[in-house]
């Protein structure tokens, strides 16, 4: 007779199969799906969305989840049913028509959103994203009664389990005080060195292409199971075996394109290096939340691929892609390049001394809405207020405002934070990683990646969910999360 446990390893594995084929439909209908098919699309993912609740929310998973606690388990079978268990919360506090009606309305919303943005029409956008916050509202309702928390914690668990807008304000807080100062000393100490040189353009996007795709190869990518391709806004999807990853390109900078493809090149590494056999369809063989996911790929942005020794490595690669002559290819002047502190309006193409700005302006406005404390049509003047107040900019219409990155129009509330809780993770990874082996500093600046992809293998990949993220970070850097090392990282490296 088989145990309970082994009864929901195998619905579990139907679930993960079926979450397989939405993330690569979710891919096609960002980078290749014509516009005429948008209508059918929602139909696809709504169906296959249905039937993934529907296989976690049977009559007797109640039943199955409380005999599999009393079986014998070792410690990654008891682990993945701690993750069985709150996927199964997640779920059964949804009723199936919420589940289909939210499918359909993203994809609907997403679509729109992708004609809005190039023209900065937020009006053509607002009926479709009030009916995703009403929808979103409706379920985080659901759930954060199922969980015990508030609306918001609710919604931020669906990203990063156990994660707590408490402990969130108290990090936000302190880097809000923090980063203004710091911002202003960054400004400063550029602007007493010479400024560096822009390399001169255009750069052909099939030049860009390649160069973004031998450093993927550099990095680790393995492109029998995965590729690259373009996208509005990019991401990282597919599933461990056919990862896809996009980015768009800036026929005037290189350099956007490029720091996209190494973000989400981390993004996949993470997905080629989780658990595989036994767990690789099961809930403890999955990344361990956004957090950790955001710490990956900024960890290859930000940590190692805008340093020094990086720079070194790359130079030499961008000057012949881009046949390109003088010294603003130089080492030291791209090394500059790429930590020149700004305050601009994109995220995406921030540097890492504004970048927490950009997310405390998003978490801030998403849990106002989310919590009934503020309007959607008052979006684009709230948005343009944080700005003002923390980056002392103002955008100068809603494309580079609040239209410009593609979240709350494809249904993710709650995620904004785990960017910046990524960052500072990444720091502290990566200062524990270099500790640990002096080998990696030293074959980043030759190119090559295995001692830090080995070790970042061990401690974090291979892990998947078996540990919590607070475990996770204790067992690799010996200490949870520390906002010192973040603020250390950046003082070095902008201030030293």
């Amino acid at each position: 007779m088989s145990r309970a446990y082994d009864l929901l390893e195998a619905r579990f594995k139907k679930a993960a199969i079926l979450g397989d084929a939405l993330s690569v439909l979710h891919w096609d209908m960002s980078a290749m799906m014509p516009d005429g098919g948008a209508e059918a699309r929602a139909e696809q993912l709504a169906l296959l969305k249905t039937l993934s609740h529907e296989t976690l929310t049977g009559a007797d998973m109640a039943d199955l989840l409380a005999a599999a606690k009393t079986e014998a388990l070792d410690d990654w079978e008891r682990a993945n049913l701690r993750e069985m268990h709150r996927d199964w919360v997640h779920a059964a506090a949804l009723p199936a028509d919420l589940v289909d009606a939210m499918a359909k309305a993203e994809s609907t919303c997403e679509m729109i959103w992708r004609q809005a943005r190039p023209t900065a029409d937020f009006a053509a956008v607002l009926p479709s994203l009030r009916e995703i916050l009403n929808l979103t509202i409706q379920a985080g309702q659901a759930k954060a009664e199922a969980l015990g928390v508030d609306i918001y914690d609710a919604l931020l668990d669906q990203y990063e389990p156990d994660g707590r807008s408490a402990d969130i304000d108290a990090v936000f807080a302190d880097l809000e005080t923090f980063l203004p100062d710091f911002i202003g000393q960054a400004l400063e100490a550029q602007a007493a060195r010479p400024e560096p040189q822009l390399p001169a353009g255009p750069f052909p996007v099939e030049n860009q292409k390649q160069l973004g795709q031998h450093i993927m190869a550099v990095l680790g990518f393995d492109f029998h199971h995965g590729r690259q391709d373009v996208s509005a806004h990019p991401f990282c999807g597919g599933y461990p075996e056919d990862v896809r990853i996009t980015t768009r390109y800036n026929t005037d900078d290189f350099t956007t394109a490029l720091m996209g493809v190494i973000h989400e090149t981390g993004h996949a590494l993470y997905d080629f290096g989780l658990p595989t056999g036994k767990w690789r369809y099961q809930p403890v063989g999955r990344a361990r939340g956004m957090q950790m996911h955001e710490s990956q790929s900024l960890l290859m942005e930000m940590q190692a691929c805008r340093s020094r020794g990086f720079a070194g490595f790359a130079a030499p690669l961008m000057q012949e892609t881009f046949n390109g002559t003088g010294s603003a290819w130089q080492p030291e002047n791209l090394y500059r390049l790429g930590t020149r502190v700004k305050r601009g309006f994109i995220r995406v193409d921030a540097d890492e001394c504004t970048y927490p700005a950009h997310v405390i302006i998003r978490y801030g406005l998403e849990k106002a809405l989310i919590e009934g404390r503020m309007d959607l049509a008052d979006l684009p003047g709230a948005w343009n207020d944080g700005y003002r107040r923390l980056l002392g900019i103002t955008p100068p219409d809603d494309r580079l405002g609040c239209l410009q990155d593609i979240h709350w129009y494809g249904g993710s509330w709650g995620y904004f934070p785990t960017y910046t809780l990524g960052a500072m993770s990444a720091a502290q990874l990566f200062a524990a990683a270099k500790q640990a082996d002096p080998a990696i500093e030293t074959g980043i600046a030759r190119g090559d990646f295995a001692p830090l992809l080995a070790w970042l293998r061990t401690h974090v990949h291979g892990k998947g969910s078996s540990l919590s993220t607070r475990d996770l970070l204790v067992a690799a850097t010996g200490k949870p999360l520390d906002a010192g090392v973040f603020k250390a990282h950046l003082q070095k490296r902008y201030l030293d």
